[in-house]
């Protein structure tokens, strides 16, 4: 039997759900972000392992009950919405002021905005488990739990978006990175197309390995230009830290 995998989103040392803090828009200009740091100078030796293992052996770890509550309350509102439009998903939203540029870019589609920090969702009115404002909602609730609902419910996604999330840069810590985490199988599994963001050129190089090994076909990682709109708070503090940022993308089949 497989050890149990460290929990991805709660840590002392880290953030919850990807980002490490919610930077105001002051700090997010001063530009006073530090590039990823780590040991580890490539993709990680296990990964491999990691993916194969975690693709043979469905994770049965229970589902995060209050994710369960809030989610249902996301299903309402889609239902209120439309079922036949396509759903985006903002995964690891923070402020959530990704998720409404998403709903700018789709605006056929429902965006939804998933994060675990009530703090976090305070920032788009979001003072219980749930905020919605046309086509766009968000919901707070853990991503592990949050993946696994959305593919047993058989939601058409569209799109998936995870912008930024974070690196846990510590060698020891790749089964908490998405592509190291049990739930990765299903992240592939409900489909549409992924686009990655990060800091760090081997959080994407593992990223795609990780596809690649399920017979994924991403693209390869690419700088993104100076030109671009920021999606999120982090990607205007990092750009203004003179970081170099890396997208990938891949269409899930």
């Amino acid at each position: 039997m497989a050890p149990s995998p460290p929990k991805p989103d709660v840590s002392s040392d880290g953030p919850i759900d990807g980002q490490c803090e919610v930077p105001d828009g002051a700090r997010a200009a001063a530009g006073d972000s530090r590039p990823v740091r780590s040991s580890q100078t490539g993709v990680h030796e296990r990964l491999v392992e990691l993916v194969e293992r975690h693709a043979r052996t469905p994770w049965r770890a229970p589902l995060h009950g209050a994710s369960v509550e809030a989610f249902g309350q996301a299903a309402a509102w889609r239902d209120r919405r439309g079922t036949d439009r396509p759903l985006v998903l903002d995964t690891g939203c923070g402020t959530g002021e990704s998720t409404r540029r998403l709903a700018e870019r789709h605006p056929d589609a429902l965006v939804l905005g998933i994060d675990q920090s009530a703090a976090r969702l305070r920032r788009v009115g979001a003072a219980e488990d749930f905020a919605a404002e046309g086509n766009v909602a968000w919901v707070r609730a853990e991503l592990a739990t949050a993946w696994r609902l959305v593919r047993e419910a058989g939601w058409p996604v569209s799109h998936q978006y995870l912008l930024y999330p974070n690196p846990w840069p510590k060698p020891g810590h790749v089964q908490r990175r998405w592509h190291g985490h049990p739930v990765f199988p299903t992240i592939l599994a409900v489909g549409g197309r992924l686009e990655l963001r990060s800091n760090w050129r081997i959080y994407l190089d593992e990223f795609r390995l990780a596809l690649e090994t399920l017979g994924q076909g991403p693209s390869a990682p690419a700088a993104l230009g100076s030109e671009r709109d920021a999606l999120t708070p982090f990607e205007r503090k990092y750009t203004a830290s003179g970081h170099v940022l890396w997208r990938l993308e891949c269409t899930l089949t």
